[in-house]
């Protein structure tokens, strides 16, 4: 299923929710920073490396926007165990999902690829992305019918036909099966693997990266990427009946999303390459 960039009407409810969700971001970078290379590592039930840094942020940024919107919910890769986790219902008008850091274990073992992203979604639906690039120390910040902004310029996804010289964000696949379509990608592309599948698309969303194609993310690795996405003018067309928009629920135990994103021409070459 595919998803373009729609208009949206600013509402002062949301633009209001738009200044303090970087406030809130922006409020974590010194943590960050200083950390960067140094935090203890844990790993959690499911696997996957998290650092008391990725709780603190988490515990930060929620209780930020709860002491300025009460009413929103809030939902975090890292304020649960996983094996315990039951899927959670969106109920509330405004939802925020967070990714405390996007690329843990390049932000634990030093390597600079590693972001905060917070999506804010209306509804269930996109409206806003808020991605504290790390590496570039450069907020990454837009939504549907409001633009996407790299800091202060205003930026837009690449239309250009793609070619053999195309540079493609690329998350190799998990699960095997998939290895086929991979090796198409990496055949017909020049490959970029970050570690960080919200930068992949935010430089999609930038212009930096021409289209991505992931396997392997669930909601909260784009949630703030997405709506970048469609604020530049990008298309993402999720395959294999992964497509989580609207979210309805958030479930740390989901299954892995698939999707193309890029401008028209690439994301129409990209599924004629890999047949979906």
């Amino acid at each position: 299923m595919s998803t373009n960039h729609t208009e949206n009407t600013a509402s002062q409810e949301l633009l209001s929710r738009i200044e303090a969700g970087k406030a809130a971001v922006l409020a974590q970078t010194d943590l960050m920073l200083r950390e960067f290379g140094r935090a203890q590592s844990n790993w959690k039930s499911d696997g996957t490396r998290v650092t008391p840094v990725d709780i603190a942020i988490s515990q930060n940024i929620e209780r930020f926007i709860h002491e300025r919107f009460a009413d929103d919910e809030f939902f975090s890769e890292e304020l649960a165990d996983p094996a315990r986790f039951e899927p959670e219902p969106l109920r509330a008008r405004f939802a925020w999902i967070l990714d405390p850091i996007d690329g843990t274990n390049n932000y634990a073992t030093g390597l600079a690829c590693c972001a905060i992203s917070l999506g804010l979604y209306e509804n269930g639906l996109p409206v806003y992305g808020i991605v504290y690039d790390m590496g570039r120390r450069a907020l990454i910040h837009g939504g549907p019918g409001l633009g996407v902004f790299d800091g202060d310029r205003a930026v837009s996804v690449s239309q250009a036909a793609p070619t053999p010289q195309s540079l493609v964000g690329f998350h190799s696949p998990h699960d095997k099966i998939y290895a086929a379509q991979a090796k198409t990608v990496v055949e017909n592309f020049k490959i970029r693997g970050l570690g960080s599948s919200t930068l992949l698309l935010s430089y999609v969303a930038n212009g930096m990266l021409e289209g991505v194609v992931d396997h392997n993310v669930k909601i909260w690795d784009i949630a703030a990427a997405i709506p970048l996405c469609m604020a530049g003018g990008g298309e993402l067309y999720f395959f294999n009946n992964t497509n989580p928009l609207p979210v309805r629920t958030f479930d740390l135990k989901m299954k892995r999303i698939q999707y193309i994103a890029g401008g028209a021409a690439f994301v129409a070459r990209a599924r004629e390459l890999l047949g979906v």
